[in-house]
């Protein structure tokens, strides 16, 4: 690899299938996810989640952009010490709880169930367990998307791509579109942290979504087959040894 590719952004998603949050740097741990990703979701209807003995569940378990683009209309924000959730649309304040408590999770599921009641099957539910990430795939892992590929779908598809619809933790920029797909299998490294990536990333409708205007729009799995015969774009990758990366960080690989 000639290229270097550098980390241009590091987010975490506190609650699925909302928008994510900037950080300047993040703090690895071997075998985890990124710190704070999708450590509460909210189930649609059925609450079959167990707080006690969590376990995996599909997405389709809980309210995510894939089915219910609306999501996309909010934007929260996250107090890592308190856990307090404040939601906000078109830049107003509409519900604030801490989700710690009961009385703070109630506060943001009654404002769901009015706000999102045509997409849901039953009384919306958050949940969280301590060491649990509510992540599309089983295994603890991060999402990483290069940059370059994101411009160079919007370049074949002609249509202007946030790289936030991918909805990856690290960013990167810095070797040539779709160069990532060779990486599978290998080790990256960074900031003494080890990152073994294992899979690439399957598409799903939830990318279809512009994050900007909560419009569902081109179908970003049906271009992606048409045009390169798969329908993937972004990696998965296991924290093998622990470390701190940041924004600006280059990375190498092994």
């Amino acid at each position: 690899m000639s290229a270097t590719p550098k980390i241009v952004s590091l987010v975490h998603y506190p609650m699925k299938g909302m928008n994510g949050i900037d950080a300047p740097k993040a703090d690895l741990t071997s075998g985890e996810g990124i710190p704070f990703d999708r450590i509460y979701a909210i189930e649609n209807g059925g609450h079959a989640f167990d707080t006690l003995h969590p376990k995996w569940f599909p997405k389709v378990h809980f309210l995510q952009l894939m089915r219910s683009e609306r999501l996309a209309s909010l934007r929260l924000a996250f107090d890592e010490d308190s856990h307090t959730l404040t939601l906000f649309r078109d830049g107003r304040q509409v519900a604030r709880g801490t989700l710690k408590t009961k009385l703070g999770r109630q506060m943001i599921e009654q404002f769901l169930a009015a706000y999102m009641k045509d997409d849901l099957k039953g009384p919306p539910r958050i949940v969280h367990a301590d060491g649990h990430q509510f992540t599309d795939i089983s295994a603890k892992a991060l999402h990483l998307v290069n940059l370059e590929t994101v411009r160079d779908v919007a370049r074949v598809t002609g249509v202007e791509l946030d790289p936030a619809r991918f909805r990856a933790n690290l960013y990167f920029e810095g070797v040539p579109a779709w160069e990532e797909r060779h990486w599978v299998g290998k080790t990256l490294t960074c900031g003494g942290a080890e990152l073994e990536v294992f899979a690439e990333t399957a598409r799903c409708e939830a990318t279809s979504v512009d994050p900007a205007t909560a419009q569902r729009g081109i179908s970003i799995p049906a271009a992606l087959q048409s045009t390169w015969g798969h329908k993937n774009l972004g990696l998965y990758a296991k924290v093998t040894r622990g470390g701190t990366v940041g924004v600006g960080d280059a990375f190498a690989l092994v």
